[in-house]
């Protein structure tokens, strides 16, 4: 099951062309998806190939949303995301294909596809993900309409802050051999911290938490294009060590406000038990044993994407034992200051635990949340705050 932290859209109906050679396709997804479209939050259109899906969207240019498949006669997916990108360059596109397509799901997020889904459909995670394109897409089309009133800096960050949150992860893995959850609030004025939660081959998940330097707007849309960079790697099958160096390449190529961010990249295993994580200068993840006692994993010494090309991320494992819970957190968590000037530190952090273990990843990361809250009380908070869990069940099998 996965919890849900966020619901669909309110608003409708959004206009989904779905793109695939498949006949049995259009009958199965109107089957599957038939709830939302009576209730009117779907209104579904229908394509056999790319060139077939361009004509529908001259004809339709309501449709706001495109969910193609890659391999298909006369015009691959491939070739329709290079055309949507003049043609309709406000359609938000969802690319679908096999595990073994992997090189061309990544091509496809290089050339501007929002999200995948993996055959064998999994409904349910076709939805979810229909509905985070669609809530990306609400948000963006408000910032789209606000941005002749804008006039004031706060305006604009406001709608910045809804963007950012709009890409987050709201739906997470959960079951007897892990659970995982995640929560960002971002401060008055925008950062640029991310969470992300990837569904890898082999049952693995991986897990990345980062924080851009500066602020506002430039800052969220730095952290944007990273995160996008970083779902397109990882999806590859590369070990974390790889994918940072991958990412960190591809951001020193265009990066003329020379930011940078701080990524750290985990796999965990539920094969093996194994969690292995690359570093880029990011703050090392704590873990929570089921004793409440802690241990903060080993720095990796990898120093934050987009500073210089060429740098090789080392990597790190270890095994988790059960009711271990590991903890990926920014420093908006433990440099949080109060009124009288003091710095809720790593201390403070592992002292949350120490006498009441997780008893889940939702649990524990409201508790970090609270715990952080009741020390800074009414201060401004002036970084975000972000803090992503793992934990692994409690039988040792």
């Amino acid at each position: 099951m996965e919890h849900a932290a966020a619901q669909a859209p309110a608003e409708g109906p959004f206009h989904i062309l779905v793109v695939d050679d498949e006949p049995d396709v259009e009958p199965l997804i109107r089957q599957r998806l038939r709830r939302h479209v009576r209730r009117g939050e779907y209104h579904l259109h229908f394509a056999g190939d790319g060139a077939q899906a361009l004509e529908t969207l001259r004809g339709a240019p309501e449709i706001e949303m495109v969910v193609t498949d890659i391999n298909m006669p006369r015009m691959d997916g491939l070739t329709l995301l290079a055309e949507l990108a003049t043609a309709a360059p406000d359609v938000k596109t969802v690319v679908v294909s096999a595990y073994g397509d992997m090189a061309n799901i990544r091509t496809a997020m290089n050339r501007g596809a929002f999200d995948f889904v993996t055959k064998p459909i999994d409904f349910d995670d076709l939805r979810v993900t229909i509905d985070r394109t669609l809530r990306h897409l609400a948000e963006w089309r408000e910032a789209i309409a606000s941005r002749d009133k804008l006039i004031t800096l706060q305006n604009e960050l406001d709608v910045a802050t809804k963007i950012q949150q709009s890409i987050l992860p709201t739906h997470f893995p959960s079951g007897d051999e892990f659970e995982v959850f995640g929560h960002m609030e971002a401060a008055r004025n925008v950062g640029g911290d991310f969470f992300d939660v990837l569904r890898l081959e082999y049952d693995r998940i991986g897990l990345a938490i980062a924080d851009v330097s500066d602020k506002g707007v430039p800052a969220a849309l730095f952290m944007m294009s990273t995160r996008t960079l970083l779902k397109g790697t990882a999806i590859g099958g590369h070990d974390p060590g790889d994918v940072l160096g991958e990412v960190n390449d591809q951001l020193c190529e265009e990066n003329d406000a020379e930011m940078f961010v701080t990524v750290l990249y985990a796999v965990y295993d539920p094969q093996t038990k194994t969690l292995t994580y690359s570093n880029g200068g990011h703050d090392s993840p704590l873990i929570i044993h089921a004793d409440g006692s802690s241990t903060l994993l080993p720095l990796t010494r990898g120093i934050a994407l987009g500073v210089m090309p060429g740098l090789t991320y080392n990597q790190q494992s270890v095994t988790l034992e059960p009711g271990d819970t590991v903890i990926l957190y920014t420093d908006g968590v433990t440099e949080a200051m109060n009124a009288e000037g003091e710095q809720y530190g790593l201390d403070d952090l592992r002292e949350i635990f120490a006498s009441t273990p997780p008893g889940s990843s939702e649990g524990a990361n409201k508790s970090v949340f609270d715990a952080v809250h009741r020390f800074a009380q009414d201060t401004p908070q002036s970084d975000d705050i972000t803090c992503l869990v793992m934990r692994r069940g409690g039988n040792g099998n």
